[in-house]
């Protein structure tokens, strides 16, 4: 073994309160006037009950088996089951066939929207059969409520089927009240009570009671109101955006398909969110660059935030926002203007001054992700103080900086770790060939290619990406390149973290990445606290995710260990030899101990590693003597006995 030693020194839903329930309620509709109308389910045996969401600190990722509300549901949920329609209308014929409803038909059209058509329905099959089979087979359902709808016993019999099938498996119901008021439907009165009245004649009090409930609980659903609006045209345009906006949000979920070990962070993160209260809860996802939080974050959001009544992603929030920041307070408007028009689907909305939040989402119950937070400014603009949201809010906020988190006061803290071995070789997997296992052939180089990525998600997704379709030869070409240089796209997510760097810290990052990875606290700060705060130093490394501390000893990624060696070799190349260096590579190293005329004073230390090293190096004993110059010296040698000597 090497010896290091000294020698000298944030979308709106398409929405709103009313049909944020609804977005995660699934139900079933009818279709026209009695045989015509609307046509009775008979058969209840196919429903299921849904799966239930609901959730019982720094929390560490551990891999835990018992089973989560958050995990991947084993019933068919509306984001997971496969639909023959998006759309399933139900509507009395006589009021609305030729009129609202071929319009609303149309505009679903324009837009793309698949509709279940019943008169497309074979007349050799029975009527009742491929309606059930359409209702359970459709994304949502719209009923179009007027005058007449209730004077159908086939109406009232699909309705109380439908919100039965809302009830039981979360299917998305929308209501269009056309031409009558939701309170003649809901207590059965006017016109409308006496189409009611005169339907019950003969009825059981079962039947009636059955029919009556349905029609109170869909006409809470508030929805859209054809007096209230002044062009017909308008209406319709609103309600096929609407319709077109939620069938976008069945579509993230197959982004996710493939993902390996989301169960056991969704496991985690349950712990934490606690949907079951109505408290306001602030939510972080910590832990290094390219470990997979957005990613995370992202498939939470997908599960959950159709439970809340607004929701919105904000992405590299880092990203956009000016380092340094001089005016820090325009930049939290433009942050706070772009979370707004975000939230509430207000695309040219203006802000004034950072308490509009506040007063726009005091109310809401609001599902929001802060992505690649990194400065607490952030946080102040974004979500400043749990009372700016309603309540059963949760914030989510992913950061490499454990101290923005504590300086924001966020207590609740999910640390996510890096995937068991297993895990990182089906993720390299699926990226490199599209399965969780290798090609025939391809299992050694493919667990030598894996290694390079020490386990991180982005390298591991990176590299497998980089090589996927490539030839057994192509791979074994590319591998030695591999080896010494990091892809553009990890590289320049590590920069970023290291760019945001005092100096002092710049240069600890430096030397644990050149040569004290995996060395003990005690002895990096006897050699390096002389001339830099060492342990304040690897406090902050470790906040930001670029080194953690175990056992008493330092520890830096395989990925972040070669980013902090390629930059030290860039600054040989493009300094020279005007600053002091640090040397990793061999060449370099036998390049600066063979030339006499290199002052190699002005060089910090070396970390030769012969074991790796396939070409034979010539040193000089002169050069071998010019060792002694170096403050830091760390030599894994083939010829121990050398090793041995040089000590």
């Amino acid at each position: 073994m090497g010896s290091a030693m000294s020698l000298g020194c944030s979308k709106r839903k398409a929405t709103n309160q009313d049909v944020d329930s609804e977005s995660r309620k699934r139900r079933k509709i009818c279709s026209t006037n009695d045989a015509e109308n609307c046509r009775f389910i008979q058969d209840e045996s196919s429903w299921k009950h849904p799966w239930s969401l609901c959730a019982n600190s720094v929390v560490n990722d551990t891999k835990g088996t018992k089973s989560s509300a958050l995990s991947l549901p084993s019933p068919p949920t509306s984001v997971s089951r496969i639909w023959k329609h998006q759309v399933f209308p139900s509507f009395h014929g006589a009021d609305v066939r030729k009129t609202i409803l071929s319009h609303i038909l149309e505009s679903f059209r324009r837009k793309g929207i698949d509709p279940f058509i019943d008169n497309n329905i074979e007349r050799s099959k029975s009527i009742g059969h491929e309606l059930k089979e359409a209702i359970k087979g459709s994304k949502i359902a719209i009923v179009l409520l007027s005058k007449n709808y209730a004077s159908s016993s086939w109406c009232l019999d699909e309705l109380a089927e439908i919100m039965k099938c809302r009830e039981l498996l979360g299917q998305i119901v929308m209501t269009i009240f056309y031409e009558v008021d939701p309170t003649d439907i809901k207590k059965q009165t006017g016109e409308f009570g006496k189409a009611f009245t005169k339907t019950c004649k003969g009825k059981t009090k079962e039947y009636v009671e059955r029919w009556r409930k349905a029609l109170e609980d869909v006409a809470t659903i508030a929805g859209y109101h054809s007096h209230k609006w002044r062009n017909e045209a308008d209406m319709i345009e609103k309600i096929a955006t609407d319709v077109s906006n939620m069938l976008n949000s069945f579509k993230p979920s197959r982004d996710f398909n493939g993902l390996v070990g989301m169960r056991a962070h969704m496991d985690m993160l349950e712990q934490l969110l606690r949907l079951v209260l109505d408290e306001v809860r602030m939510i972080g996802i910590w832990g290094p660059p390219g470990i997979g939080k957005t990613t995370i974050a992202r498939f939470l959001f997908n599960q959950v935030s159709d439970r809340f009544q607004l929701s919105a992603i904000m992405v590299n929030i880092k990203g956009c926002y000016p380092r340094p920041c001089f005016d820090e307070y325009s930049a939290q408007l433009q942050l706070q203007n772009q979370m707004l028009s975000q939230m509430i689907n207000h695309k040219d909305i203006m802000i004034s001054h950072l308490g509009v939040a506040q007063e726009r989402l005091r109310d809401k119950k609001v599902f929001l992700v802060l992505d690649e937070v990194d400065q607490l400014g952030q946080l102040d603009a974004l979500a400043k103080e749990t009372r700016w949201f309603g309540p059963g809010s949760r914030i989510i906020i992913t950061t490499e900086d454990l101290g923005v988190l504590k300086a924001h006061g966020i207590n609740h803290v999910y640390k996510v770790g890096y995937p068991s071995n297993d895990e990182a070789f089906q993720i390299f997997c699926m990226n490199a060939f599209g399965q969780k296992q290798p090609h025939e052939g391809f299992d050694e180089i493919a667990r030598e290619v894996m290694a390079l990525a020490g386990e991180l998600p982005l390298g591991l997704k990176v590299l497998g990406s980089a090589l996927r379709g490539k030839s057994k030869p192509e791979w074994e070409r590319t591998l030695p390149r591999l080896k010494t240089s990091l892809d553009g796209k990890i590289g320049s997510i590590i920069q970023f973290s290291y760019d945001a760097l005092c100096d002092e810290d710049k240069y600890l990052f430096l030397y644990i990445a050149c040569l004290f990875n995996k060395e003990s606290t005690t002895k990096v700060e006897g050699l390096l606290g002389k001339f830099l705060d060492v342990r304040q130093g690897l406090h902050i490394l470790a906040q930001k995710s670029l080194t953690s501390i175990e056992d008493g000893n330092i520890y830096m990624h395989t990925l972040l260990e070669q980013f902090g060696r390629e930059t030290s070799r860039k600054q040989f190349i493009h300094h020279g030899y005007t600053k002091h260096q640090l040397l990793v590579g061999e060449r370099d190293i036998c390049e600066v101990l063979n030339d006499d005329t290199i002052d190699s004073r002005r060089f910090i230390g070396i970390n030769l590693d012969l074991y790796k090293n396939v070409e034979e190096l010539n040193i000089s004993e002169k050069a071998l003597e010019r060792i002694h110059d170096f403050q830091f010296v760390r030599i894994n040698g083939k010829n121990h006995a050398l090793h041995e000597r040089l000590q």
